[in-house]
């Protein structure tokens, strides 16, 4: 495929999305079984135009003048991939492409409005409902923060030391150029891909078969770093789902004590026994939820319950940009209501002196000092704990909890609180 050919796909699979409610993924993937012709190259072009898109829509709807689909890929390739403005008409006006420049469109593309009296919303690319919200967690920064969640992310891994250690991964995955964070200890990190290519390929390597890696973003292993020293201890991961933070701790606990994941869909548990079962755990036991009474063994007896909770994934916009355009407020509302039941069930399983971690994925103070203040006030028994980790001292709240964001932490927008119950 042209240029031209790859633009104009983009701009119909942003309207199959728009028409269909459908999931970035999801319309890709239908364009993609449709496209025979389409080489893997094309279809790394055409799926990084549109998440770059999604990412960026309001503000280069805002430069151009047009908030459409077609401005939105236009945009993208001159703001963001640094498109020349006649290699953009070239291809426009190929066989397949999207059609010649209007003469509104040259000038544009040209030259943009500034984005320097847009409106927040505008500015950080996210929609005006949330915009309270988001000035509330982080007053007149809110924009900066949001920007930052409209870039394209790296590939971070975490290194299972179970089975290896950095320099190993290091030199296996050469190829790709991985660099150490420094913190956490084990995390590294190949860069984002450039415009139009796809992210490495590290799940097709050997070492990746072989267990040595996790591909996990570093704020989910800052997240399960919280947990501290836990070897020899009584572990619940009560929100296991596809097992990544189940791994962290698992390799945390270095193959002492017990481990158990549980999850309220027990299709999710199907893929933390694969994972495991790669990674060399040997302490884990899967409680599935189809089980009679599958937890009631471990009521008041675990040294750490760690609750990584469903939350509107508002911490994730840079991986799922998407998500920010299909989140409404009903949504919203019902993550809460999910959350306080799920943090309120969860510390039944907390012994005397243990902790429970209370992790989101979630930028909102709805789904985070909210929920830990509110289940604070309903159980006196609880207390914050402090989070001594060496290394995060920078992101911690005025609480004692810890915020991170890609603008701040070089890493995904995460909360994590950690609560002691009294002895």
């Amino acid at each position: 495929m042209r240029d031209g050919g790859r633009i104009a796909a983009a701009i119909e699979v942003l309207g199959e999305m728009a028409r269909r409610h459908r999931p970035a993924h999801l319309a890709l993937k239908a364009w993609g079984d449709g496209a025979r012709y389409a080489g893997a190259k094309d279809r790394a072009f055409v799926a990084g135009l549109v998440l770059d898109a999604l990412r960026r829509r309001r503000s280069i709807g805002w430069m151009i003048g047009d908030d459409g689909d077609r401005a939105a890929a236009l945009g993208v390739c001159r703001f963001l991939w640094d498109w020349p403005l006649e290699r953009i008409a070239a291809a426009a006006e190929e066989p397949h492409g999207p059609g010649a420049l209007s003469d509104d469109e040259r000038e544009r593309l040209a030259d943009p409005l500034p984005l320097d009296d847009a409106p927040a919303p505008v500015a950080g690319d996210y929609p005006d409902w949330l915009d309270p919200n988001l000035a509330r967690e982080f007053g007149e920064g809110r924009a900066a923060q949001t920007r930052a969640m409209a870039t394209r992310a790296p590939v971070d891994l975490r290194v299972n030391t179970l089975k290896t250690d950095a320099e190993h991964v290091l030199k296996a995955l050469a190829p790709f150029h991985p660099e150490p964070l420094g913190f956490p200890a084990n995390a590294l990190r190949i860069a984002a891909p450039a415009a139009a290519e796809r992210a490495a390929p590290v799940e097709a390597t050997a070492a990746f078969e072989k267990g040595w890696f996790e591909v996990q973003d570093a704020g989910s292993q800052i997240a399960a770093a919280v947990a501290g020293d836990i070897g020899r201890a009584q572990v619940l991961d009560y929100c296991a789902g596809g097992g990544g933070k189940t791994l962290a701790l698992a390799a945390a606990m270095g193959g002492t004590g017990q481990l158990y994941a549980y999850d309220a869909d027990a299709r999710r548990l199907a893929e933390t026994v694969k994972r495991a079962r790669r990674a060399g755990v040997r302490n884990l036991q899967v409680r599935e939820p189809t089980a009679s009474a599958p937890l009631a063994d471990l009521e008041g007896r675990m040294d750490l319950v760690f609750v990584d909770a469903p939350c509107t994934g508002t911490g994730t916009w840079r991986r799922h940009p998407d998500a920010k355009w299909r989140l409404t407020e009903a949504q919203l509302q019902r993550r809460i209501a999910e959350q306080a039941a799920i943090i309120a069930a969860a510390s039944a399983y907390v012994k005397p002196g243990g902790r429970l971690i209370y992790v989101t994925c979630s930028l909102l103070a709805e789904e985070n000092e909210d929920q830990v203040a509110a289940f604070l006030a309903a159980r006196p028994d609880f207390e914050a704990a402090p989070i001594d980790l060496e290394g995060a001292q920078a992101w911690r709240t005025d609480e004692g909890f810890l915020r991170l964001s890609p603008l701040t932490a070089r890493a995904d927008g995460f909360f994590v609180a950690a609560l002691a119950r009294r002895r």
